[in-house]
């Protein structure tokens, strides 16, 4: 947990990195400053981490090497912890893309037929998802797995027995390791972060690292690189920032149904504030990153999943692909897109697909080389509003004396 306060370090000149030719190559490719560090951000959002992967693969293509050899610093959440974790164990984009659909199948595994989040939870089982990661990564510890590709590494988790977040981290720095729990399995660390609360068991005292405010990483690791594990290394006017987005969901809600919401308003409102919260707190992340009160180089890559959003990207014929009775990705309706749960891997490969359209939309202008925005806003998230409503109804006394109470 970050302590209250930044220390005078925070300015200090950093750690020089000394780039190779194929380092500088993908720098000028994704015209990052030669004399920046690269964060790589992951946010948390179940099966909607395939939608990342599509981002994360292309960056890789345009660099012409694996992100874990030229990037220094991956954080992650949840299944951004998933693939961060993979990405520091030195795998590449592809390879964690065919990886990730392998865990899929093994995360979302019902406990019983009549296991569910709120009448008997938690949903699933993590037995199968457990031991693929031993498979895969034996005892590695974090330290172990930042030796081998030279990635510094930040996952989050929430400790709800301290009742804080807790960072998993691990820094080299002129030869040495940093970090409180550097010597921890990363097969752990990866489990604690995924622990969604009524999808999952908590792993002991630990639950989904994007339970609170801390769903997209970004700052907290800025944080970390410049002021703490990281400090000395980072210089937080020549940092470059990759912030990769799973996908919003749009979830409107009619002033009817919020005052009185179908079915159990408990159930209702337990879902609708597990999703908000967390986009909340990357939309304000993304804010104050864009409003400069830093002058790291910030590069967000969102998209709200919606029509209106599908719109604004490629059209791609999905008929034979069987996943939607759309023919075309831009007749997928609302009713569809709205109701993509982390858990819902019925629509894994809708979800691939969109990330290949959002790709398509980013190379043609933007091809990662700066933030996706449009007028300040995040280009592909679908913005509503109906300020002259609002006034008109909150200055109004009748109004407000003849609503329901």
């Amino acid at each position: 947990m970050l302590t209250a306060g930044c220390p005078a370090k925070f300015k200090t000149m950093a750690q020089p990195k000394t780039l190779t030719p194929a380092q500088e190559a993908a720098y000028n490719a994704l015209a990052i400053p030669l004399d920046h560090r690269i964060i790589i951000s992951l946010d948390g959002g179940g099966v909607r981490g395939i939608l990342t992967l599509q981002l994360l693969k292309k960056i890789e293509e345009i660099a012409g090497i694996p992100c874990y050899q030229f990037c220094d610093l991956v954080a992650g959440t949840s299944t951004g912890a998933i693939i961060s974790g993979l990405m520091a164990f030195g795998k590449t984009a592809i390879e964690i893309e065919q990886l990730y659909i392998q865990f899929v199948t093994k995360v979302f595994l019902k406990r019983n037929l009549l296991s569910d989040r709120f009448l008997n939870p938690p949903k699933y089982d993590k037995k199968n998802y457990r031991q693929a990661l031993k498979d895969l990564l034996q005892n590695t510890t974090l330290k172990e797995a930042s030796s081998l590709t030279g990635m510094d590494i930040f996952i989050t988790a929430k400790d709800v027995t301290d009742n804080e977040e807790t960072f998993f981290t691990c820094f080299n720095k002129n030869g040495q390791t940093y970090g409180t729990y550097q010597n921890a399995l990363l097969r752990a660390v990866m489990e604690t972060t995924m622990s969604a609360p009524t999808y999952f068991h908590p792993l002991e005292r630990f639950v989904d690292g994007g339970t609170t405010t801390y769903n997209t990483p970004s700052v907290a690791a800025l944080l970390e690189a410049c002021c703490y594990d990281g400090s000395g290394k980072y210089d937080r006017d020549k940092i470059t920032l990759f912030s990769l987005g799973t996908g919003t969901l749009v979830k409107s809600v009619s002033p009817e149904e919020a005052f009185n919401p179908k079915g159990l308003d408990v159930y209702f409102w337990l879902n609708y504030v597990l999703d908000e919260s967390s986009q909340d707190a990357s939309s304000m992340q993304a804010d104050f990153m864009r409003a400069g009160f830093v002058k790291t180089d910030y590069r967000r890559f969102q998209l709200s999943l919606d029509s209106q959003t599908l719109q604004k990207l490629p059209d791609i014929n999905i008929e034979n692909l069987h996943i939607t009775n759309a023919k075309w990705l831009r007749d997928v309706p609302d009713e569809e897109l709205r109701n993509m749960e982390m858990d819902d891997v019925s629509k894994f490969q809708l979800l691939q697909v969109i990330g290949d359209a959002m790709v398509q939309y980013i190379m043609a202008d933007n091809q990662f080389k700066s933030d996706l925005v449009i007028k300040g806003r995040d280009a592909l998230i679908t913005a509503f509003g109906n300020v002259s409503r609002i006034q008109q109804m909150l200055s109004d006394p009748d109004w407000l004396d003849n609503m329901d109470s």
